[in-house]
């Protein structure tokens, strides 16, 4: 079977659906042709210097990457600047470049998924869950007989009963309605001035937020009375089980101290190394986890029960004042766990590979990248 750029984009985009991502991100297919043929994909963190190069020397014929390239707007790409310089040579080595970034931080599984795997979580849930799609639901009252089909088959095409893989879902009821026509109206059943009772179903369908201007038009559109009968119902977003940051669960009980050596023993080795925040002998058994820069997440892991939480790029004053926040009468605030952001996101390209090698079987050779990219290289400690 030959596989085409498209076709490793569309399992990508299955497993990490753009819809997901941050408004300012930039993600998705950022060179290369989508009928393009694609034998090796090579999985990175980074689009840098180093692993453009490894993957065209493995002869790769796509790069993916969680990081963009071009995460900013540009407005040239030649080939005398460092980001110009990686696309050209890219494309002149015949490779192109994906890039999943927040809609990886977000799906289910994704990054951090990926991370709690790592250090030996039982995931539980997302930390910060990501509402879902916001419904509403249109009950009309539409008169008993063929009209009916008419009107539900308007609705279905504007939009309404759509839901997972099933279109046309609905719910009817029976029941009778009533109007009294005054002078000025033109009425489909009865006559003015006469009070009126009809066979009418009730018909119920959801619909996503945005299309409500269209599902109430193709009711209007649709509907034989005058002035039908509806209401519009906004439905509650509930939770999902995308979102950022993801809690988990150790199979026993260890000491900070003890989780501390888990987590460097889990994640490769950077200059960063690993940091903990806490009373070394709290004993960890609920975590938080998020890959990649995590401390916008600090008053939520406040709130989530946790006894310890991982991520990258912990800033001196937010983690000092979480630290102080938990001090005195009140129980203290889950211990921190710091490691470099590289580091804590490079999990992550296994589980991308795995996408990849499920969606495509053997027809893809799909390589994982082992360079460091994280920029820190060196780390010392005074003596």
């Amino acid at each position: 079977m030959s596989v085409r750029l498209r076709d490793v984009v569309a399992a990508l985009e299955a497993a990490y659906p753009p819809r997901l991502a941050a408004d300012w991100d930039a993600v998705g297919l950022v060179c290369g042709d989508p009928d393009d043929a694609v034998a090796r994909v090579h999985v990175a963190v980074d689009p840098v210097v180093e692993t453009v190069e490894e993957a065209l020397q493995a002869g790769a014929d796509l790069l993916v990457t969680h990081h963009p390239l071009l995460l900013r707007g540009v407005h040239g790409v030649g080939a005398d600047t460092p980001k110009g310089a990686l696309l050209h040579k890219l494309i002149r080595g015949g490779a192109g470049l994906f890039t999943a970034h927040t809609n990886a931080d977000s799906a289910d599984p994704g990054v951090s998924d990926a991370l709690a795997a790592a250090i030996g979580l039982t995931v539980t849930g997302p930390l910060q869950p990501a509402a879902g799609p916001a419904l509403d639901k249109i009950v009309a009252f539409v008169p008993t007989g063929p009209v009916l089909a008419t009107v539900h088959e308007a609705l279905s095409q504007a939009g309404a009963g759509e839901i997972g893989d099933y279109s046309h879902c609905s719910f009817a009821t029976a029941g009778t309605g009533q109007f009294l026509p005054h002078e000025g109206a033109n009425p489909t059943i009865g006559a003015v001035g006469r009070l009126e009772r009809v066979a009418e179903t009730r018909l119920e369908m959801v619909l996503p937020r945005h299309r409500r201007a269209d599902v109430v038009a193709a009711l209007l559109a649709s509907h034989p009375y005058e002035e039908p009968a509806y209401d519009v119902f906004e439905l509650a977003a509930l939770p999902s089980a995308t979102g950022l940051g993801r809690i988990g669960l150790l199979d026993e009980a260890e000491p900070l101290s003890a989780f501390a050596d888990r987590v460097a023993a889990g994640l490769p080795s950077t200059a960063w190394g690993v940091r903990a925040a806490g009373d070394p002998d709290r004993l960890v058994r609920r975590v938080a986890v998020c890959g990649g820069a995590g401390d916008s997440a600090l008053e939520a892991v406040a709130a989530a029960d946790v006894d310890a939480y991982v991520t990258a790029d912990l800033r001196h004053h937010p983690a000092s004042e979480h630290v102080l926040a938990g001090t005195g009468p009140r129980a203290p605030r889950p211990a921190l766990v710091d490691v470099a952001h590289w580091a804590s996101e490079w999990p992550w390209c296994e589980q991308a590979a795995g996408v990849v090698r499920a969606a495509l079987g053997g027809s893809v050779d799909v390589h994982v990248s082992r360079l460091r990219t994280d920029p820190w290289t060196i780390g010392r400690n005074p003596s």
